[in-house]
């Protein structure tokens, strides 16, 4: 990881979440504090990187619009940009209001960025423990930027700095008062960049210790991700853009699979969302450009 990207990286996932709070209607997923963890700079600079990228993303749109800078940012944003990180989010965030429901205590977010949970919902305070963990790096960017901004974090709210695509380990929790309670995991945008040997030691270390119940949700690509080119070569783009970023894709799965590395960490899929059943839940009936990504699935699975 090079100095910066990681900041980066998490900026441009708040931007889309802040453009869709801000503009898009109806709402798939209203992160309204987004754009509070961006400045007034950042948010332009994106915009207008975006916007003079757009030869890059589709040549045809960029002529076509040639004129018309907000809808060849509207363009970017909901062809390649947001439609992933959206419906995640909240299918993630749906699954966990119902563990919650269900009596979980901890929620561990891996590879949080500037992920906005804790903020959005402080009457949780004192019924979820909320762990995020993410390289040093990123989270010492996170934690600046809410000083900055002079913003109250809730009491509940534990950073824990960790390189956890590598090595994971429960010490630093425990120091930070995790419990070994019922737990729920997101791991969001993360899989894409592990080999499969990563991928399944970290489940592994994940769900040693904590009890039966406890659950995790995460987004994986399918086995088309390196041959599928998708609506507009979005999908063949995403690929490119994370090789030329210097954190290139490194796993896709088929489902069969997945299925059996979930097996060897007691782990049973309770739901999987294909992107046709994404498409069906999270995009139906819209009117601009917003649609599932062809290669991109969702599970939530359960430690036996």
């Amino acid at each position: 990881m090079r100095k910066g990207e990681s900041s980066l990286t998490s900026l441009i996932s708040a931007f889309g979440r802040a453009y869709h709070s801000q503009f898009d209607t109806p709402k798939i997923f209203d992160d309204f504090m987004a754009e509070n963890l961006i400045t007034r700079k950042e948010y332009h600079d994106i915009k207008e990187n975006m916007i003079q990228g757009i030869p890059f993303f589709n040549k045809e749109i960029a002529e076509i619009y040639k004129d018309q800078p907000e809808e060849i940012l509207k363009w970017v944003t909901q062809v390649q940009l947001s439609p992933t990180p959206l419906a995640r989010a909240a299918y993630c965030e749906n699954v966990l209001d119902n563990e919650i429901r269900l009596g979980i205590k901890n929620y561990m977010i891996l590879g949080a960025g500037l992920d906005t949970f804790a903020l959005r919902r402080p009457e949780l305070e004192n019924i979820l423990e909320i762990f995020e963990i993410d390289h040093p790096l990123t989270q010492a960017f996170k934690k600046e930027r809410l000083t900055e901004i002079d913003q109250n974090l809730p009491s509940n709210l534990h950073f824990i700095p960790m390189d956890f695509a590598t090595t994971f380990a429960y010490d630093n929790l425990i120091e930070k008062g995790f419990k070994n309670d019922k737990t729920f995991f997101s791991l969001l945008g993360v899989s894409y960049y592990l080999t499969k040997k990563e991928f399944a030691k970290l489940l592994e270390l994940l769900f040693a210790q904590v009890p039966a119940g406890s659950s995790i949700v995460f987004d994986y690509a399918d086995e088309r991700l390196f041959t599928e080119k998708g609506l507009s070569n979005r999908v063949e783009n995403m690929v490119k853009m994370a090789e030329a970023s210097g954190e290139p894709m490194k796993a896709s799965f088929p489902l069969l699979e997945v299925e059996k590395i979930l097996e060897k960490s007691n782990l049973l899929i309770y739901e999987h969302l294909s992107p046709d059943k994404i498409n069906e839940l999270y995009f139906r009936n819209r009117h601009d450009y917003l649609t599932a990504f062809e290669t991109i699935h969702y599970i939530h699975a359960v430690k036996k």
